[in-house]
């Protein structure tokens, strides 16, 4: 095993060990708290992106719309696979990756051209190629199964 893989396999462990220690606190907070949280993120999400990529008034309208929803209902589903105590970690991803990549398309048609290219490079061609990876992955498995 190289150093690069070392590498990643320990920036995997340190993010489990982040995000179980984001879900156990969530578990302590009450559903307000929960939801002043996730409205707070959401909000910070709207005025980077209005800040960054120069938001017209419409597009700032639109983003919040979409990132409220889109984030409530990602934690709707989230709670709900909590709820039932499911413990597969991949199931907790899968459904992540679905809302980020709903998110994704989503903005992409409030921006234009220039604004996508600067969103892209902000990170979120980074995180869509993550995502379709391992989407490809979970393909792979499932099409070995049948």
């Amino acid at each position: 095993m190289n150093c690069k893989d070392m590498k990643k396999i320990l920036f995997s462990a340190i993010c489990l060990l982040i995000s179980l220690g984001a879900a156990f606190a969530q578990q302590q907070q009450s559903p307000e708290e929960k939801a002043k949280k996730l409205d707070e993120f959401i909000q910070q999400q709207v005025e980077r992106l209005e800040k960054t990529l120069a938001f017209e008034d419409w597009q700032t309208f639109y983003a919040d719309s979409i990132l409220n929803h889109d984030y409530k209902a990602l934690q709707a589903e989230l709670d709900g696979l909590q709820d039932a105590k499911v413990a597969n970690n991949d199931l907790y991803i899968q459904v992540s990756d679905k809302w980020a990549e709903q998110i994704y398309n989503s903005l992409h048609k409030i921006m234009n051209e220039d604004q996508w290219s600067k969103y892209l490079k902000q990170g979120a061609a980074r995180d869509k190629k993550t995502r379709d990876k391992r989407k490809a992955k979970v393909d792979e498995a499932n099409a070995k199964l049948q």
